[in-house]
Order: structure tokens, then sequence, then C-alpha cells
């Protein structure tokens, strides 16, 4: 199963999900290491990751194919001094590893990730690890260090708002992906992400994405992929509310929102016999099939990035393993 995380992230999360006390263990990572994970930090991915590998057999792997997230330095750096880097390497990690657990104390006080270390260590800092590890590192520490400042790369970008960071993360993720299908040839990978990853066609952002390398790629190889979203329709959603600390959550209802949405029209077009509480689906495959000239243009983008739309009647929000509620002063 291909996952929006980081491979060091999915790594971590693929050493425990055959373990009957998983969560406690992620629970454990994300506070020696907080924002160390995306996503799989939830306690509902986790039982998921760990349900698939039950039904799926020994042979089942999670691959992480996103950047790292924003606490995953200490982690990367930890990784980088165990893999025995020479002395030189050894000396710039240490450093840099006794900032980043600073920067990780300033960020958990304030909340934010700007404190972080991937967000306050110095170009130079970097550079002077980079020539570093390049003369003594090693392989391993040479990779790990990529993932580093790569990630740093893509979210500093997104700060400043320059540099494509949407287009470079998604590049990654379909670099990332060829290289395990060219370790992996044959295998069958299920794929969750967030939805405008998964678009076959342009998403709401203009950019190909994911998606759409995976749908060409099938195509090229004469195989199959399948592209579902699946949203609700009202519930509890959780939103990013400081380093370290349980997720805001929040209601909502698309029947409130003023704008047009596929979702209202699958609620409105319910037929009266059908239960508030059953999930609907839609195939978008016969709607690209009758045609999509005349179709609205929420129905249109829909049925050009996707397959089949899945609307659940309510959704809830996950809870954050390992997080703490910021004390009250």
């Amino acid at each position: 199963m291909a996952i929006e995380t980081g491979p060091e992230a999915a790594r971590v999360v693929d050493s425990v999900m055959r373990s009957a006390d998983r969560e406690a263990r992620i629970a454990a990572f994300m506070r020696r290491h907080p924002d160390g994970i995306a996503f799989f930090n939830a306690r509902d991915e986790v039982q998921m990751a760990g349900d698939c590998a039950a039904v799926a057999g020994p042979d089942f792997a999670l691959w992480g194919l996103d950047q790292e997230f924003l606490g995953s330095s200490g982690h990367l750096l930890q990784e980088m001094l165990a893999a025995r880097p020479g002395p030189r390497a050894h000396a710039a990690l240490s450093e840099l590893a006794a900032q980043d657990q600073e920067a990780t104390a300033a960020a958990l006080a304030s909340g934010s990730p700007g404190d972080l270390f991937l967000f306050s260590v110095t170009q130079e800092a970097l550079d002077q690890a980079a020539a570093a590890v390049s003369q003594d590192g090693g392989e391993r520490v040479q990779h790990l260090f990529g993932l580093l400042t790569e990630t740093r790369a893509i979210y500093q970008a997104s700060q400043t708002r320059q540099g494509d960071p949407n287009g470079r993360r998604a590049r990654l993720m379909k670099r990332t992906l060829a290289a395990h299908l060219a370790d992996n040839p044959g295998a069958r990978v299920l794929m969750k992400f967030g939805a405008w990853h998964f678009y076959k066609s342009l998403n709401p952002l203009d950019q190909r994405d994911l998606g759409a390398f995976v749908a060409e790629r099938a195509d090229g190889e004469g195989v199959a992929a399948l592209h579902i979203i699946v949203l609700g329709a009202k519930g509890t959603e959780a939103g990013y509310d400081g380093v370290g600390r349980p997720a805001v959550v929040r209601g909502f209802d698309m029947m409130d929102d003023e704008g047009p949405d596929w979702r209202k029209d699958v609620t409105l077009a319910r037929s009266a016999d059908v239960s508030p509480d059953s999930w609907m689906l839609v195939d978008l495959r016969k709607l690209r099939t009758d045609g999509l000239a005349s179709a609205p243009a929420e129905w249109r983008q829909l049925a050009l990035g996707y397959d089949i739309a899945i609307l659940a009647p309510t959704l809830a929000a996950s809870s954050l393993l390992g997080a703490e509620a910021a004390a009250t002063p």
C-alpha cells in the first residue's frame, strides 16, 4: 500500500503494524518526535494499516511516497548517527541533532511549526553538514540527508510561495513510486492519498499529480487503475492545531455551503426509500461515456478526475496518537 507520508515514516509504521500494541508504539514515537509522521499518527490510519496487513499476509508492505513531515528531522538525524558515519560526518550530524533538540523544545512550547528545525536551521549549517556527509557519511547517511534537505526545500518553497512546491512534491512522489515499481514488477498496489493528489486529470491546483502519473502508467502497461474518491456529506473534520498537540475538530455540513457541490446533488437525488444513513456510490465512468459537454463544471472536473465517487452520510475525525494538549497558562 502506497501512502501519503515519507519513506522513513512509512518504515516506522510498517515496523509496528502487525503488533497488538501498534497504537501505543506509534504514540511513543510521536512523543519522541512531535510531528514526525504525517497522517499515520492518527488512530484510524494506524488501525487501517494493521487491518490491511492482517488480511494481505506476510508480503504486505507500506510504501511512503511523500516528503517527510514537519518534525521528522530528529528521527532522520538519529537514523543517520545510528548508521555509523565517519568522524567528520558524525561530528556535523551530532551538532545538527543538538540544534534539533533545542528547536523541538521551542516548538513544543510555542506550538509553532516555524520553530522546528526544518524551518530554523540555517542554510550555512546544512551546507557544512552536507560537505561532511559527502566525505565520509556513507550511502545510508547520504540517502537520509537527501530526504531531510528535500523535505526542507519543499516546505520552504511553500512558506515563501516560490519554487513550485506542489509540483516539486508531486514529482518526488512519482519518482519514488517508479523506483518501487521497478523493484517490484507486477505488484498490485492500493494507494491512499488526499483527494487532490489522485485526480487522473489536472487537479484543482492545475497540477498533474500522482493520480495522473498512475493513470498514464497503467494505460502504457496495459493494466488497470481504478480511482475512487470518498468524501462525507457532514460530520467532523480535524485540523492542525500546533506542534505535538491534538487536532482541532470542527463540524461541517456541505448543505450549508452556498457554492455548487456534487455532494449536494447526490444527497438531493437520494430516493425516498433509501435510508439517510446509506452510503451513495456514483459510477463516473458511465457519465464520461454519456458525454460531459453539458455537465456542470463540478461534475465535469470530478468525472475527468475519478472513476467512482462515494459519499458517506457522516464522517468523524480521527484522533492523533501521542499528542499532548497545550498547558493552560
